[in-house]
């Protein structure tokens, strides 16, 4: 039986929260399978916080010289994945595209009359003359079908060819527009050559098992559920049964009982769940110490389970809810989300003085007020991590704001 606190500290540990790992960057990238990356800043800040060491350009260099890309993967959200992983990823979740085409509430009607192999054929022809922007890949395809909404054929081409967004997208202190191509464009043939051909139902049985190995590598001991969540896959049980043999199995251990009114309590998880491990993965003593750790908006330590007990309460995720379903950056205290986190600049001179001065302003929203050790842990933590964050200011300064 294993508690709550032990499972926190197994996934903090084999997420590299517990302590910062020294290994280079692809090593963890791929032990990760990914990081979230919605936003371009998003995997800089997970790495930052994960990895001794990490600087902006490790990044920048490897989505420049394409030894890693930003592509949609689990979950049907973008994620910064090496260049060994982009084809693969990409194929093992195909059954999570090919599914919403089908029952998208905006773009599946309009795609039934249309044979979307011929759109897909078409923008791959497209993105890989050039790199094209959402926008303009919908408008050429708009022309060959006219009577079908440019989003829906540009979302067509998304969900069937493996898109990545091509640089300066996702390269610390650049912008650009979001461009696309394909991977099979983009990267060396060999990333191609070595994917398994995953149109074979054996090779791709044979692939998600690996996946699923290491998926409890990163985010272990996990249920069924927690695998199907974090991958946005279905019908994983049979998976998990093939590799029974290979794994261990623990017993989630039963929560305290909530105060609250039921009405207000979130699902919890049910004593007894079956919980699979691989059998040499690290299970750190419940009662080792766990620092501060800042953490990036969906960062899939908190979207890695169905069951997120482990790391966030009840009361935590009613703080972070949101009108638009933004989750925030947060803060992990004693392993757990404990608050949220901002950086804000403002000037140090007036407009136009040169050069321009800016400090930057790290504030951190605990949800409860903190011990005076951990405060001071966290401004520590803070005062590294808001440099990180803003380089280029000439001053920077941690807040915490009261509870």
């Amino acid at each position: 039986m294993l508690t709550r606190t032990a499972l926190n500290r197994a996934l903090l540990a084999r997420q590299h929260l517990l302590a910062r790992t020294t290994e280079p960057l692809p090593a963890v990238v791929a032990h990760l399978i990914g990081l979230q990356a919605q936003n371009p800043w998003s995997p800089y800040v997970g790495l930052w916080s994960r990895r001794a060491g990490f600087v902006h350009d490790e990044i920048g260099s490897a989505l420049v010289e394409r030894t890693a890309t930003r592509i949609a993967v689990m979950r049907g959200t973008i994620h910064l994945v090496t260049a060994a992983d982009t084809l693969l990823l990409h194929g093992l979740t195909a059954p999570l595209y090919g599914k919403d085409l089908r029952v998208n509430a905006t773009h599946a009607a309009p795609l039934r009359s249309v044979h979307v192999p011929d759109v897909t054929a078409a923008a791959r022809a497209l993105v890989e003359g050039e790199p094209l922007a959402t926008t303009e890949l919908g408008r050429r395809l708009a022309e060959r079908w006219p009577d079908l909404p440019a989003a829906t054929l540009a979302y067509a081409a998304r969900n069937t060819l493996p898109m990545v967004q091509v640089p300066p997208r996702g390269v610390w202190g650049r912008s650009g527009a979001t461009t696309w191509t394909t991977a099979w464009s983009w990267l060396d043939d060999t990333y191609a050559a070595a994917c398994p051909d995953l149109t074979d139902p054996a090779v791709y049985a044979v692939e998600l098992e690996r996946l699923v190995l290491r998926y409890l590598a990163a985010f272990g001991p996990a249920s069924v559920a927690d695998a199907q969540t974090w991958s946005g896959l279905t019908g994983l049980r049979p998976v998990f049964e093939r590799l029974r043999d290979r794994l261990v199995r623990f017993v989630a251990a039963p929560e305290p009982e909530d105060d609250r009114p039921a009405s207000a309590r979130t699902p919890r998880r049910r004593p007894g769940r079956e919980l699979f491990d691989l059998p040499d993965a690290p299970r750190p003593d419940p009662d080792e110490p766990a620092p501060v750790r800042f953490l990036p908006d969906y960062d899939n330590l908190l979207l890695g389970h169905a069951d997120r007990s482990r790391v966030i309460d009840d009361a935590a995720r009613q703080r972070l809810r949101s009108p638009n379903g933004v989750v925030p950056p947060t803060v992990l205290v004693d392993g757990r989300v404990g608050a949220t986190w901002s950086v804000s600049r403002e000037r140090l001179a007036p407009p136009g003085s040169r050069p321009r001065r800016e400090l930057a302003t790290l504030t951190v929203h605990p949800f409860t007020r903190l011990d005076p050790s951990v405060r001071r842990e966290v401004e520590t933590e803070g005062e590294a991590f808001v440099q990180f964050m803003a380089d280029d200011a000439a001053e920077h300064r941690v807040v915490v704001a009261p509870a």
